[in-house]
């Protein structure tokens, strides 16, 4: 059995104002360096073997919080694991996306990267992952639309929509060819 531990990384600037991040290498805000070392704490009692991370400062700042805490195990940085592209509208709110490029924006060609390309790129990800590290218990820091789109393609009959939250944790379990949900979006941690 493999386990999947997926975590988004802590709060930013760009979250709370509500802009696209996408590809941009945004820092944590002081909230987020806060969430990353409280998750950094609560995992520390956990049996992880591997930690993989997006190489974006956002996640790999979240990775490195909770690498500190837990000691000697492997931290890896993969690219595959980056947020979704975004494109032209990286930096911008909503409203100045409607203010540029009218109501319409989203189907616009706008350089964004399309649900397929991030679909495929997570579970060409997720297939690597359970050919290298069979049977282990792997932390995965991302980011939120990125983990969106791989419990859809994971989970796809038992998906919750709602927003992932920043250092959440969703835990997934790989036997018998399938995928099970373990825990889904927990910050417990922040709760504490």
């Amino acid at each position: 059995m493999t386990r999947l531990g997926i975590i988004r990384h802590g709060s930013t600037a760009w979250n709370k104002e509500g802009r696209a991040q996408g590809s941009t290498d945004i820092p944590l805000d002081e909230e987020g360096l806060l969430q990353a070392a409280r998750l950094g704490e609560r995992m520390q009692s956990e049996p992880w073997d591997i930690i993989i991370t997006s190489p974006l400062g956002r996640a790999r700042q979240t990775a490195e919080h909770i690498a500190a805490k837990i000691g000697s195990i492997p931290l890896l940085f993969e690219d595959q694991l980056r947020e979704a592209g975004g494109g032209l509208i990286e930096g911008t709110t909503v409203a100045e996306r409607i203010e540029r490029w009218g109501e319409g924006w989203r189907t616009q060609d706008l350089g964004m990267e399309s649900s397929e390309q991030v679909t495929a790129r997570g579970t060409s990800f997720v297939e690597n992952i359970l050919r290298e590290h069979p049977g282990k218990n792997i932390l995965i820091v991302s980011h939120g639309s990125f983990i969106r789109h791989l419990l859809k393609a994971l989970l796809p009959t038992s998906y919750a929509h709602e927003s992932i939250k920043n250092t959440s944790v969703t835990s997934l379990l790989y036997s018998d060819r399938a995928w099970t949900c373990e825990l889904y979006n927990c910050t417990k941690h922040l709760d504490e």
